[in-house]
């Protein structure tokens, strides 16, 4: 019979074992790279830094319980489609041509849409990898197809990232756009990620809530969202961002992640109501909510910002939260109806055009059972 010495010897073991084996493996290349030298110098002097981390304003205050989340994952919610989600094959053809005037969307999948705004290409969040995970043989994966595989994606002149979660950044993704002269927009301290990926420092635009940059004549602002961040840890060692685009003639908004607060009443109020706002309505909890919306209170965003239109995004992609998978499709139609709220549910790759009549069709609905 052992000791109880050699038990609390064995645990040490043991627990040295995996502290060692985690520096290994945080120091791969998918986990991203640590600010410092200037970079950590200028994400110190952001009002959204305080300590060593990055804060939402007021901080958030977790509303975790362990009880609350088994009996939430223990739920017999369909979590998954019983039919294959449509997908709209997309043509790379289309991107070796020059963009036209006005504003189209394409809806990818998640957080992830091509935007053509007044000239210009671009992608939010975008996330091409089968599995929302720093490996590819385990975590969520994807409930359907992308509508273009990532190796044929090409002149994009720009990707706005919201965060660094490995949902929203994807290490293939960024490297195979990089090869091509994407020019990226994304919060501070996220550039060490796309450096420690061989990305080209000029081609890295690092940037704090309210300031702008511009691309061929398209402002791109970023601008306040509430939520956090960290690649190996909650640690909210980079800045989280929503985006608003404004070209010549049009202008959409980018959400990311984020809890609902009077950042979209501020963001209208510098920036004006965008004539499309791509706003998050899925992977929620009833203890997520001050950073992880709900339907209802993406209706109420969508109407703080005073948008034209709304394209849900961040659902039906990836198996993230507790509730059905159609869920929050059904409730975000239900309360824009009660508000009267245009929002339009396009197929996976289907494009849309602001200045063209667009007929929403109930793809998402089944008789069918859940797997």
């Amino acid at each position: 019979m052992k000791t109880l010495t050699q038990i609390v010897i064995a645990l040490l073991v043991l627990a040295a074992l995996l502290a060692l084996s985690s520096l290994v493996i945080f120091r791969l290349p998918v986990f991203g790279g640590t600010a410092g030298g200037a970079r950590l110098v200028r994400m110190q002097q952001s009002s959204q830094f305080h300590g060593d981390r990055f804060e939402n304003t007021p901080p958030y205050v977790s509303d975790f319980s362990m009880m609350r989340e088994l009996e939430a994952y223990l739920g017999d919610e369909h979590r998954e489609p019983a039919f294959n989600i449509p997908v709209i094959s997309m043509s790379a053809d289309n991107l070796g041509t020059s963009v036209a005037p006005g504003l189209r969307a394409w809806w990818l999948g998640h957080a992830s849409v091509l935007l053509e705004i007044d000239g210009v290409r671009v992608l939010t969040d975008p996330m091409f990898s089968q599995r929302a995970s720093p490996f590819q043989f385990i975590g969520p994966a994807r409930l359907h197809d992308t509508p273009l595989a990532l190796e044929l994606w090409k002149n994009i002149d720009a990707v706005v990232i919201s965060h660094d979660h490995f949902d929203h950044l994807d290490m293939d993704s960024i490297r195979h756009l990089a090869r091509g002269g994407t020019q990226f927009y994304v919060g501070l301290g996220i550039g060490a990620h796309l450096e420690k990926w061989g990305v080209n420092p000029v081609q890295i635009h690092e940037m704090d809530w309210w300031e702008e940059a511009e691309i061929k004549g398209v402002k791109i602002h970023c601008t306040p969202a509430r939520h956090y961040s960290g690649r190996t840890s909650m640690n909210n060692s980079t800045l989280w961002a929503s985006w608003m685009l404004k070209g010549p003639n049009h202008s959409a908004y980018f959400s990311g992640d984020t809890g609902y607060a009077g950042h979209f009443k501020a963001i209208r109020e510098r920036l004006g109501a965008p004539d499309l706002a791509l706003i998050k309505i899925g992977a929620y909890g009833d203890t997520w909510l001050d950073i992880h919306m709900n339907p209802e209170a993406a209706i109420k965003a969508g109407q703080d910002l005073g948008a034209h239109t709304m394209l849900p995004i961040h659902w039906a992609t990836f198996n993230l939260a507790y509730h059905d998978w159609v869920e929050p499709i059904m409730r975000t139609l239900a309360a824009a109806n009660a508000k009267n709220i245009q929002v339009i549910t396009p197929r996976v790759g289907e494009k849309f055009d602001l200045d063209l009549p667009f007929v929403n069709q109930p793809w998402y609905r089944s008789t069918s059972t859940a797997r």
